[in-house]
């Protein structure tokens, strides 16, 4: 790959607190695409805390701050869109001793099994075991649902 090349068209950053390795991250959501959505496209959008807070008020009813949401898009080949607070992975990245772009890539994983229809609050287990499945492929730390149990 061209180290000149242009960035992804479905990822967008629209914070400037959080420094990480996009190009990184964009080669990970590639990565998702092929080995996790079979080919499926997503978009991912890097935002503020007050932008996910807004999100999850409007969207979900909820008037708090999240790390990830997923907003499923049941038509076509796009699967949905992925909103991640960098800053809150940032500060969750420092609490559990990783890097920001490890952290940034647990949460583009969750996101993404959210967009293919798991939901760890009803399905009994599944998207738990799934993302646990993908977290040990990818070399990853231990993930949302696992954090939320111990």
């Amino acid at each position: 790959m061209s180290r000149d090349r242009e960035p992804a068209d479905w990822f967008v950053n629209r914070q400037r607190s959080v420094r990480f390795d996009r190009r990184s991250l964009e080669e990970f959501g590639t990565e998702l695409r092929r080995r996790v959505a079979g080919g499926r496209e997503f978009a991912v959008c890097l935002a503020s805390d007050q932008a996910v807070r807004r999100a999850n008020l409007r969207f979900r009813g909820m008037n708090e701050a999240t790390d990830v949401l997923s907003f499923p898009d049941s038509e076509g080949l796009h699967l949905g869109d992925i909103l991640i607070s960098a800053p809150r992975a940032s500060r969750q990245a420092r609490r559990l001793g990783h890097s920001v772009n490890q952290e940034l890539r647990i949460l583009l994983l969750h996101g993404l099994l959210h967009l293919l229809g798991c939901d760890h609050e009803s399905d009994r287990g599944r998207m738990r075991r799934l993302e646990q499945t993908w977290r040990r492929r990818f070399r990853l730390p231990a993930g949302l649902i696992e954090r939320a149990r111990t």
